[in-house]
């Protein structure tokens, strides 16, 4: 059964009122309601319910132009600025495949959306927010200086669901599956990894024998899957900026992923976090969330995928990088993550 609010939409109003430099997720967190109660509670004032549905929400994005967009889970933020272009559909999952926006969208999570327009110390700020049934954020689109404000206003009067309910009931989020394996399939998964001819078979082949992602790894071991050190992220950032080595970074959670192809340039750690502060692309990554990390190849028909992939204490999927494809291969990406630093070596250094 759905679950109320702890905090009603005018205390939630007055908190907001009271911490105005507070940020959201941490606001929301103090009153014990999720993100979506939060932008919920002003519904009828600078908040209007839209449709949630990615077949109407994404084209009408595309007729805005120039926006920012942004996926996160609980432990990385990515933040892309382009055009929502080349919208597929699908029941299952869709995509968009623009040029600078790349996202993987599963529909069955996208289950509200708003439109918010606020005040902020540098004039209104406009965008779309989507969340899932539990309150937590999907995708959130944010208007830029060259975005068409006149598309989002129009859009916004199109999508508008009328519906004016300030609260948002939510159902409890699952808890985390943490590692999945089946020791008696482990021949077989190395067996069938090695007949892998697209990296996308992985995940149906994990399912089909019982395994999840980490599961697969912590099982299979090299060559298939080696562990590396929890700075190993850090460093293939900072050996990527530093080398001009283009790669692929995803970040997701359950109803969108989004991608970044091209070059880092400017990695500037900050506390705990590690970031990416690029003109068109940001990554903001919690470090101290990393509890393990993981060198992965997979067979393709064009030559062995290698990726990078991190996660955090209870076996969630926080980041993964790629190399990007191109004439003859990703060689100097490959060398790149052949040069980060295993666990075993890592230990021996301290």
């Amino acid at each position: 059964m759905p679950t109320p609010p702890v905090a009603t939409p005018d205390e939630i109003l007055e908190a907001r009122a009271a911490n105005p430099k507070m940020r959201a997720r941490d606001l929301a967190a103090s009153l014990k309601v999720t993100e979506a109660a939060l932008v919920a509670a002003n519904v009828d004032r600078t908040v209007t319910r839209i449709d949630a549905n990615p077949d109407a929400l994404i084209p009408a994005i595309e007729t805005i132009g120039e926006v920012m967009a942004l996926t996160r889970n609980e432990s990385a933020v990515h933040e892309r600025t382009g055009s929502y272009e080349n919208f597929k559909s699908g029941p299952i999952a869709g995509m968009v495949l623009g040029s600078e926006i790349d996202l993987r969208i599963f529909p069955t999570h996208w289950a509200n959306a708003f439109a918010v327009v606020e005040d902020g110390d540098q004039g209104t700020k406009r965008s779309l927010q989507i969340f899932d049934h539990h309150g937590d954020a999907v995708h959130k689109v944010h208007l830029k200086p060259a975005s068409d404000v006149m598309a989002f206003e129009a859009a916004v009067k199109t999508l508008a669901t009328g519906n004016d309910d300030r609260t948002y009931a939510t159902t409890p989020r699952p808890a985390p599956e943490g590692v999945q394996v089946r020791e008696d399939n482990l021949e077989i998964l190395r067996k069938e990894w090695d007949r892998m001819t697209d990296t996308h078979q992985f995940l149906r082949l994990t399912a089909k024998l019982k395994f999840n992602r980490l599961g697969a790894y912590r099982m299979a071991g090299a060559p298939y899957a080696e562990k590396l050190s929890n700075d190993s992220v850090s460093l293939m950032l900072e050996r990527a900026a530093t080398q001009a080595v283009p790669l692929m970074i995803f970040v997701g959670n359950a109803g969108c992923i989004q991608i970044h192809s091209g070059l880092v340039q400017t990695i500037k750690p900050m506390g705990p976090w590690q970031n990416v502060l690029d003109p068109r692309f940001n990554l903001h990554l919690r470090a101290d969330h990393i509890a393990e990390v993981w060198r992965v190849r997979k067979p393709t028909q064009r030559g062995p995928a290698i990726s990078v992939e991190c996660f955090d204490a209870e076996g969630q999927l926080i980041l993964q990088s790629f190399g990007v494809r191109q004439e003859g291969g990703p060689l100097a990406w490959n060398d790149l993550v052949d040069g980060l630093p295993k666990l075993e070596a890592a230990e021996a250094l301290a």
